[in-house]
């Protein structure tokens, strides 16, 4: 498990810098404006409509091949999954019809806010990218059939066409016509599920033609799915309140608001989901054969190892905002309002960055042990607090409070699934995970302080840039220094796993 969290954090880390690339070249050729705007409209439509299947294909398909594979055999599990992805071709065309006939309705349901030529470029963008659902819902389950397999590096590598042909597309669209933008959207999707194709076809995959509505598996895999497609559908509404109230509050805002996240899930998609996807599989394996005692185990490692990493990243974050923006996105279109109204969401994002990446990890044993009810119920409540959090503290933070709506919301969710799933499998170690938090934390504090205090001494005779890249190497030593010596086992164990791979790769 953890050579493969090594190489996908790896792998991760260079597809997000690719991604990071992409939101640099959007925001330099269209800034935070109106065609910024309506093209990330154009993308986030689709995607909420097919996120919640995306979700509950994620959650379920694990668990009930993994059920079906040990009780009928592979066979049957490969029916299974073609049967399913019949199934989600079905809906997903049914969803382009649907997109199509009300694409005006639908983009003012996601932004209010807009009129005239923005909502014109919104509804001609949505019309285009919609198309992209075809493809999506197949590449998850590909990606989760690969990782049942242990095959975790072809899916984590689907992010290099993807990025590269949007940032290709954004590029044309500025030298040419923006009718590319949401093109090459499309075609990027169509990328990571060709790009997945031959390795499942490797691992024994045989597409087939079959749709039997009375698949036993495929109603097993609906009900277990029904909690989650609910608790991401009341968690959309979530997305639909913030962009609409971005759209309110500044022209740029739901640009502002984009940049920011993507920026505070940087951390998120590199190490959190690479931990989260090689765990998944193997506590779902431990959950149907009733080892407890080996999930609970897992889970307490997985959470320290999470923690020891976000930790410093949500500190370094809050520090150093302004300038991280001002870094990455600070040139050609991205003007000062842009980088205020970014920094001041990622400041207020990063609050809830180590509760986001707890979430992640509990969600997941709950899924590993078919109950999707409890985050489904869970996550509801937080999503009603984040509504009402919204609404009061944009008055007063304007964009900011949207995000720190976010945060605080998070940090609700986490505290209520830590109670749950004391209560369904008893203690798990949370005075253990407290502990090293704590370690974690007061390092982290060490750092951010030493980190800003070499900042502003290198600011004047160096300029922010290259303040901040040292800066970032000096508290990356600190804490490093600081966490061996405070002998957290966690940081011994990566130290280890890390020499080996260095040792095999030299040798």
């Amino acid at each position: 498990m953890k050579k493969f969290i090594i190489w996908l954090t790896v792998i991760s880390t260079a597809s997000k810098f690719l991604g990071f690339l992409r939101e640099i070249v959007l925001s330099y050729f269209y800034g935070a404006s109106d065609v910024s705007d309506a093209y990330l409209i154009s993308i986030t439509i689709p995607a909420v409509i097919f996120a919640f299947v995306g979700a509950a294909l994620s959650t379920s398909y694990i668990p009930i091949f993994t059920r079906v594979e040990r009780e009928r055999g592979e066979e049957e599990a490969f029916r299974f999954s073609n049967n399913l992805v019949n199934f989600i071709l079905l809906f997903a065309f049914i969803v382009v019809v649907i997109g199509l006939t009300f694409t005006v309705p639908i983009v003012k349901l996601f932004a209010s806010g807009f009129s005239g030529e923005t909502l014109r470029l919104a509804v001609f963008f949505t019309r285009l990218s919609i198309a992209a659902v075809f493809f999506t819902g197949v590449t998850y389950i590909f990606k989760s059939f690969l990782q049942i397999r242990n095959d975790f590096i072809p899916p984590a590598l689907i992010g290099f066409p993807y990025n590269i042909i949007v940032i290709a597309s954004i590029t044309l669209s500025a030298w040419t016509k923006n009718i590319f933008l949401p093109l090459g959207l499309v075609l990027a999707a169509a990328s990571q599920l060709f790009f997945l194709l031959p390795f499942a076809y490797k691992k024994g995959y045989r597409y087939c033609l079959t749709l039997d509505k009375s698949d036993p598996n495929i109603r097993k895999m609906v009900l277990l799915a029904l909690p989650v497609v609910f608790g991401v559908s009341v968690s959309q509404i979530n997305v639909l309140v913030d962009r609409t109230l971005a759209s309110r509050i500044v022209v740029g805002g739901i640009s502002a608001l984009n940049y920011a996240s993507r920026l505070n899930g940087f951390n998120q998609g590199i190490f959190v989901m690479s931990v989260a996807t090689v765990m998944f599989p193997a506590i779902s394996r431990m959950a149907s054969a009733n080892n407890i005692a080996g999930l609970k185990g897992m889970l307490t490692k997985t959470m320290n190892l999470v923690g020891l990493v976000v930790v410093p990243f949500t500190v370094g974050t809050m520090v150093f905002s302004v300038p991280v923006i001002k870094f990455l996105f600070g040139r050609g279109a991205f003007d000062l309002k842009a980088l205020e109204l970014t920094s001041s969401a990622l400041f207020f994002y990063a609050v809830g960055m180590t509760a986001v990446a707890y979430r992640e990890i509990l969600s997941r044993a709950f899924y590993a042990m078919h109950d999707t009810k409890t985050p489904m119920v869970n996550g509801a409540i937080a999503v009603a607090a984040n509504i009402i959090l919204n609404i009061i503290l944009s008055r007063f933070l304007g964009i900011g409070g949207l995000a720190l709506a976010t945060s605080i919301s998070a940090i609700l969710a986490v505290a209520l699934l830590f109670i749950s799933l004391r209560k369904k499998i008893g203690p798990f170690g949370i005075r253990n995970i407290a502990v090293t938090l704590s370690k974690t934390a007061l390092a982290s504090a060490v750092m951010g302080l030493l980190a800003k205090a070499a900042y502003d001494f290198m600011l004047a005779p160096l300029g922010s840039n290259w303040a901040l890249i040292i800066a970032t190497a000096v508290g990356a030593f600190i804490y490093g220094a600081i966490i061996y010596f405070m002998k957290i086992k966690e940081v011994e164990i990566i130290i280890y796993e890390v020499k080996t791979i260095l040792a095999r790769f030299l040798s």
